[in-house]
């Protein structure tokens, strides 16, 4: 995607409401103004380790291991 303003390439994401691309940094799209969701940043001392002990996943905010599938007992994050 080129800057609309200088022509300069800018990085790029797709609307996730009607797919329109977007510079990345974007708040809302520029076709449809649907709110540009971002992902959640997850704090790598927040993390809860899958409770099988050979998986390397982490506990998700379903309260299962995001790699496995086990789920955990106490608490997800």
């Amino acid at each position: 995607m080129k800057c609309p303003h200088c022509g300069e390439p800018v990085s790029s994401i797709s609307c996730q409401n009607c797919g329109e691309e977007i510079p990345e940094k974007s708040l809302f799209c520029l076709r449809c103004g649907n709110p540009v969701e971002k992902e959640k940043q997850v704090d790598h001392l927040d993390r809860v380790p899958c409770p099988d002990g050979t998986c390397i996943g982490i506990i998700n905010e379903k309260g299962a291991c995001n790699i496995c599938g086990k789920p955990y007992a106490g608490n997800a994050t």
